[in-house]
């Protein structure tokens, strides 16, 4: 398995977007949060959260490629059980539903961080700190709000144990350690 370094040079070689990238890092700590409070392997489910967006521009986010083609740029480098994941975070192209924890983590771990940073951009200082998973919580139920944002892939998180309330207060914590970076 790659080391994060080699992770970070993939990552900037092939997202150029400032906030796409973010949102690799931001999706990064909450994996590893996520590893943390099921007693998995952090490193495994970090790297899987900073690479899952690593062939996004390169398929413009088509549906039906984004997934799969990562599997090209990533085979050999990370485990099979990483490459699944990435694979199955787009259902979508890879043509059938997730069953695994880890596949269920990543979709659900990827997907909060949408509305988390909506969340944390409509306070008047732009910044994490303000904000409470009750926030998060409340918004979830806003259809409107962050409408691109799949409250159905965020709602995974039950089906690997974590109530979405908990899930809430894992991830924003998780974003939270790295504000900085994300310029929240």
């Amino acid at each position: 398995m790659i080391k994060r370094e080699e992770a970070v040079t993939l990552l900037e070689e092939n997202i150029a977007s400032e906030n796409m990238k973010k949102h690799c890092y931001a999706s990064e700590a909450v994996m590893r949060a996520l590893a943390r409070r099921l007693g998995k392997n952090e490193d495994e489910w970090g790297l899987a959260g900073l690479l899952h967006d690593i062939d996004v521009e390169i398929t413009n986010a088509d549906p039906k490629t984004h997934g799969p083609y990562a599997k090209n740029l990533l085979k050999g480098k990370v485990t099979e059980e990483m490459l699944d994941a990435i694979v199955m975070h787009n259902e979508m192209a890879a043509g059938k539903e997730r069953t695994t924890e880890f596949q269920h983590a990543l979709a659900a771990g990827e997907t909060i961080t949408g509305l988390i940073t909506a969340t944390a951009l409509v306070y008047p200082d732009k910044k994490l700190a303000p904000v409470k998973p009750k926030s998060i919580t409340k918004r979830m139920k806003q259809k409107a709000f962050a409408a691109s944002v799949n409250r159905e892939n965020i709602l995974e998180c039950e089906k690997i144990g974590i109530p979405l309330n908990e899930f809430a207060e894992i991830s924003l914590h998780a974003m939270k350690e790295i504000d900085e970076v994300l310029g929240l």
